[in-house]
């Protein structure tokens, strides 16, 4: 009996538009590298000119490589992260968030390998500058130093700690109260910026949380780096 052709796998299609996607700002690229920069649009804010400077900001923060890659079916190889990190790189993507280094060996070197083979990349990129290769990490000193042991070989990288900040997390999950968690918070963005000039802070559950508590750590974790 016949049977009916198999889909490709989920990863498969992924890369498969990022390479047409790179491929088409590659040929705009070239077709407009005659023009002078003000009349060319450029897909990343690191490529701004001075006459852009007071226009908002726009950075693009990809994840696909590590939130992306919690979907189902969407489990990729390290050859795989590189080949999707190389086509991001190519899109003109301001950071890639290339994985959790604290969650397993292979997570940690499938970091490490994208900040040394793809941090340094300039394809495509009209800024001039390669992409920023960051790694996630829990609000611990532990996760962090192991989060800056992978992404340091980048030209250009950046941790990326979180905690939780709901009641229903700092309760039942975490078992801190409001203060504890504003001061592991600045612990932890004050341990990362000692390493890392580039730190960035998430609440995680930010959408259950209480507004005016979250303004409130955010200011501090700000005023920590």
């Amino acid at each position: 009996e016949s049977q009916e052709p198999r889909a490709p796998p989920p990863i498969l299609t992924m890369l498969q538009a990022c390479t047409r996607a790179a491929n088409a700002i590659s040929a705009n690229i070239r077709r407009n590298s005659r023009r002078s920069m003000g009349g060319l649009r450029m897909l990343s804010s690191e490529a701004a000119t001075t006459k852009d400077e007071d226009k908002p900001v726009l950075t693009i923060f990809d994840t696909t490589l590590r939130d992306g890659e919690q979907s189902p079916g969407a489990t990729m190889n390290i050859k795989e992260k590189i080949t999707l990190a190389t086509q991001l790189s190519r899109l003109g993507v301001d950071v890639c968030e290339a994985g959790f280094p604290i969650a397993s060996d292979g997570d940690f070197e499938a970091v490490k390998i994208v900040a040394q083979e793809i941090g340094p990349l300039l394809e495509n990129r009209a800024s001039g500058k390669p992409m920023r290769i960051c790694g996630l990490s829990r609000a611990i000193e532990k996760d962090i130093e192991r989060c800056y042991e992978a992404v340091q070989h980048a030209p250009l990288h950046r941790i990326h700690t979180f905690l939780a900040t709901s009641d229903i997390h700092l309760k039942n999950k975490l078992k801190i109260s409001r203060t504890e968690c504003i001061q592991q918070s600045v612990k932890a963005v004050s341990f990362a910026r000692s390493m890392c000039e580039d730190v960035e802070f998430s609440a995680e559950d930010a959408g259950r949380s209480d507004p005016a508590f979250m303004a409130e750590l955010f200011g501090e974790v700000i005023k920590a780096g």
